[in-house]
């Protein structure tokens, strides 16, 4: 079972070095297949063995082999992220549609927040291909039901629009369209701990940020993230909080 694991977990650090690729080009309307993967300063391509998730880095002390120059941490930290994911989910759902789709959801996750953080953006060809594949996941697992997801669909844009339409704006749009994109694939149950979540999380990462002055409170805070955590954290143990709320609410 072990070998297994590592296996899942290879397999996404693998895909997180995609992933990578997607967070600094598609930003910048660069093509995802070409030119291959190379140094952006001095544009050197980069060989496989410069391209092994986390050990690449590590080995070459986060520099650049060919000019030096220093190499993001957030590419070893996109790829550890990804690949503990991949794994929680194999261990929580093993081989199954579901652990497919939430893997797929996951991963558009990553890529959203991590160019919500740097780019205050959340592109909405990230969008639409999360809409697209959620549209065939619904149809491959038909058996799972309909309906929750197109209520979560609804419910969860519908929330957020309905708070930006009544606070003038605070809401941005890509956030309404990434809540949309949530609910289709996780359903209306899930979308609901996942709004309560992210207010949560929202809030206090906005404290400590305001705190530790690195953010001012006149400063925009992506919402991103932090609906992106809280998706995950509901996918792993929404339907646990839920029933621990619904029991405290009964007395």
């Amino acid at each position: 079972m072990f070998i297994l694991y590592l296996l899942v977990f290879i397999f996404g650090t693998i895909i997180g070095s995609f992933l990578n690729v997607v967070i600094y080009r598609l930003p910048r309307n660069e093509s995802l297949v070409y030119p291959p993967s190379h140094c952006t300063k001095c544009k050197n391509e980069l060989k496989p063995y410069d391209l092994v998730p986390i050990l690449s880095y590590m080995i070459l002390k986060g520099r650049c082999r060919y000019c030096g120059d220093k190499i993001s941490i957030r590419y070893p930290i996109v790829e550890l992220i990804t690949g503990l994911i991949y794994l929680i989910l194999f261990i929580y759902f093993g081989i199954s549609i579901k652990s497919l789709s939430y893997a797929f959801l996951a991963s558009l996750l990553i890529v959203i927040t991590f160019i919500d953080i740097e780019h205050k953006i959340i592109p909405n060809k990230i969008i639409l291909t999360g809409l697209i594949a959620g549209a065939i996941f619904r149809v491959l697992m038909f058996n799972y039901g309909v309906w929750d997801y197109i209520v979560g669909f609804f419910l969860g844009g519908g929330v957020l629009l309905l708070i930006s339409l009544l606070s003038g704006g605070g809401m941005g749009g890509g956030d309404i369209k990434l809540m949309a994109l949530i609910g289709l694939f996780i359903g209306w149950k899930l979308t609901i701990s996942t709004l309560f979540i992210a207010v949560l999380l929202g809030a206090v990462g906005g404290i400590i940020l305001i705190v530790l002055k690195i953010k001012t409170r006149k400063d925009y805070i992506p919402f991103g993230p932090y609906i992106s955590a809280a998706c995950i954290i509901s996918i792993l143990y929404g339907y646990d909080l839920l029933n621990l709320y619904i029991k405290l609410i009964r007395g």
